[in-house]
């Protein structure tokens, strides 16, 4: 995001780009479908920085210590009091009007963004298969500003040590500022080509995959300092410039969410962006005419305000309404950030950046530090009494999970119990809800998690129960098997049995080419399901229990449901392989899944609505059931090894299915069961395994 400057002096066409790039990523957050590319108005921003900034450094070149401190004080006047201003608002919004389940990775987003690394933070979550089932964090927007923060860090050091060469080779700094930048634009945008190829989810946050498009407008300050301004004649530079507009319009029009980026693509908006920058259109010129026009000029004076308040307006503006965002809210939102984008550019960045007091470099490193520390305070307040309240959940949940109530969780279900509905409220609470995953999670079994992850989906396995036990039990499949492990250890630790998972994260256990980001992803995945399947053969347990999510169509095809097919043929060649090694397996239902009727994460949901969750919260059973490839191949299979188990029954009995079934919240996002609502579903899992075993005399 540019910083914000003082309206005289500034070029009429950069300030035109601001509105152009602000308009289009609000357009695209708001109505994404009216502006399918609108995302690479952050690509423009990234340009007119890098420009701004090379231009400044190179006409003021530093040369020390104090040069470079100098810079710093000038960016933190300019940038950190309104990011800060509305970092903290944000946070105590969100405190107040968010429920408590999302208190706790809304505070460490927003502590990520005061402290400008949220883009690392983003990237490790976008391939986190889970964390993608993750409501939208009010602060997610500040990546880009994390970018630039850590942009305007490192460049003038390059700019000092260029200019350093220069003196000591004698020659023309403008040469080796060029070689210099130069290096680092092919090096950063090669990276962002493989990045984007081989891990295309993270590489459109991280830094090493986009500072190229900051240099991209580096090398354009070195050009214009280069190329007299005369070399064209005003037509010609008119119409450079109206060529650029278009091209960024083009390419917010065409480019969607499916499109790889950012990659060599991205190079589209960003030089289109240089272009305009470079043409330097003289004012008389019609281009230029309109984008000097009142209302153009002031929405780029309030550009960067307009970015930090928009994104949050979206994400807590339907919270604080009660209801799920409509109409009605976007033009409140829209309304909302000019009203307060005008606000803070007039009364925090002017303020700040014009007050006396703020002119030298220790009261405005002493500002900006003191700034950064009270949204961590507030981050952390809010974090401790997350904390708090799911210590006290805690106690809650395990005096109930003492009780022994047979009527607790998937008991309620059961037609041979008359059940009274459950008094107080649900367990575990929202906020623990969130974080009720089984011990194949190491975050919550405080040991390394049992997954294979992407890119390589490596080979890991966990084991569970009595390591002398007589029978052996593998759990296998993606994090739809994962999330039966309570169940399982519940009649191992019963029955002194062992357990040992094969799980992969997103990845099916099929023996079909998934469609995954890259071709290497899809090949990974298979490669692992093959290897599983051949070890698991060779290792011979007692019985297989598996069970999968297919969130993902096959290889070529263009939904899940042309994928079905596909699917059951490969998961029957691997039920197959183990039914002639002898070895039985238990087939289980895939679960409804809230996500696939749209529902947010159930603890938010319910957090949202703790009196009419009932409602709110409860989906038609017919959307939330998803069609399950794999246990129409093992009810297909004549084979006597290879049985099933559908519990669906027992998770949403009728039509309707609820979040909170026996006074247990069910799903700890949109998708898997928590470990509490999975653990009462043991007494319902044990028969099957114990019929499956005693058929093979296990």
């Amino acid at each position: 995001m540019p910083d914000p400057t003082a309206r005289r002096g500034l070029r009429v066409d950069i300030q035109a780009l601001r509105a152009v790039a602000v308009t289009m990523v609000v357009v695209y957050h708001l109505w994404p479908t009216r502006l399918t590319g609108g995302f690479v108005g952050v690509d423009v921003f990234f340009v007119i920085s890098g420009f701004l900034i090379t231009s400044h450094l190179i006409g003021h070149a530093p040369r020390s210590r104090g040069d470079l401190l100098a810079f710093w004080g000038r960016r933190i006047r300019r940038l950190l009091p309104a990011s800060l201003f509305v970092l903290a608002v944000t946070m105590v919004a969100s405190w107040a009007l968010l429920p408590d389940s999302r208190w706790q990775s809304t505070s460490a987003q927003v502590r990520a963004a005061a402290l400008y690394f949220v883009n690392w933070r983003l990237a490790h979550d976008a391939v986190d298969y889970l964390a993608q089932d993750a409501a939208a964090s009010p602060v997610q927007h500040f990546w880009s500003l994390s970018v630039e923060e850590q942009f305007y860090l490192g460049w003038p050091i390059l700019i000092l040590l260029l200019g350093l060469l220069a003196y000591l080779t004698r020659r023309r700094p403008v040469l080796w500022y060029a070689l210099g930048l130069g290096a680092v634009v092919l090096g950063s945008f090669v990276w962002s080509l493989r990045d984007t190829a081989s891990d295309p989810a993270a590489a459109y946050f991280v830094s090493q995959t986009r500072i190229w498009e900051l240099g991209i407008g580096g090398l354009t300050a070195v050009a214009a300092g280069v190329i007299p301004r005369a070399a064209l004649r005003p037509p010609a530079r008119a119409a450079l410039a109206v060529g650029g507009l278009l091209g960024v319009l083009v390419v917010a029009l065409t480019f969607d969410e499916a499109t790889p980026f950012p990659g060599w693509r991205a190079a589209l908006p960003v030089l289109a962006t240089a272009l305009v920058i470079l043409a330097d259109a003289p004012l008389a010129s019609p281009p230029v005419r309109l984008m000097a026009t009142r209302p153009v000029q002031w929405l780029g004076d309030i550009s960067y305000s307009v970015y930090l308040w928009h994104w949050p307006l979206i994400v807590l503006l339907p919270a604080a309404r009660h209801h799920n965002r409509d109409a009605l809210d976007d033009v409140l939102v829209v309304v909302l950030t000019l009203a307060l984008a005008a606000a803070s550019k007039r009364w925090i960045e002017d303020a700040f950046r014009t007050a006396r007091w703020n002119r030298r470099l220790v009261p405005t490193y002493a500002a900006g530090a003191a700034g950064m520390v009270v949204v961590v305070a507030l981050c952390t307040a809010v974090t401790v009494q997350a904390q708090a309240r799911v210590d006290e959940d805690r106690g809650r949940l395990a005096a109930a999970l003492r009780a022994h109530d047979p009527c607790l969780g998937a008991g309620a279900t059961d037609p041979s119990r008359t059940c009274a509905p459950p008094s107080g409220p649900p367990v575990p609470s929202p906020a623990l809800a969130a974080m009720d995953k089984s011990d194949a999670y190491g975050a919550v079994s405080h040991r390394r998690d049992c997954w294979s992850y992407l890119p390589r989906f490596r080979t890991v396995t966990c084991s569970f129960g009595a390591r002398a036990a007589s029978v052996r039990i593998a759990l296998v499949g993606n994090s739809h098997a994962g999330q039966w492990l309570p169940a399982l250890q519940r009649v191992a630790a019963e029955k002194r049995w062992h357990i040992t998972t094969y799980l992969a994260s997103q990845c099916a256990m099929a023996d079909v080419a998934q469609s995954f980001d890259t071709p290497a992803y899809s090949d990974a995945c298979r490669a692992w399901g093959r290897r599983t399947a051949t070890r698991i053969a060779a290792s011979h347990p007692d019985l297989v229990v598996m069970t999968n999510r297919v969130s993902v169509p096959e290889a070529g095809t263009t939904s899940i449901a042309a994928s079905q097919p596909a699917y059951q043929s490969g998961i029957a060649r691997i039920l197959g392989r183990w039914a002639d090694a002898g070895i039985p397996v238990l087939v289980l239902r895939d679960t409804p899944a809230p996500g696939d009727g749209g529902m947010q994460p159930i603890p938010d949901c319910v957090g949202a609505h703790p009196h009419d969750y009932a409602t709110a919260c409860s989906g038609p059973r017919s959307t939330w059931l998803p069609a399950d490839p794999g246990f129409a191949a093992a009810q297909a299979s004549t084979s006597p090894l290879v049985r099933t188990l559908d519990l669906t029954d027992r998770i949403c009995p009728g039509e309707t299915c609820q979040a909170v079934v026996g006074g247990v919240i069910v799903y700890f996002d949109a998708s898997h069961l928590t470990a509490t609502y999975a653990t009462t579903l043991a007494p319902y899992v044990a028969p099957a395994l114990v019929q499956a075993l005693r058929r093979t005399g296990g």
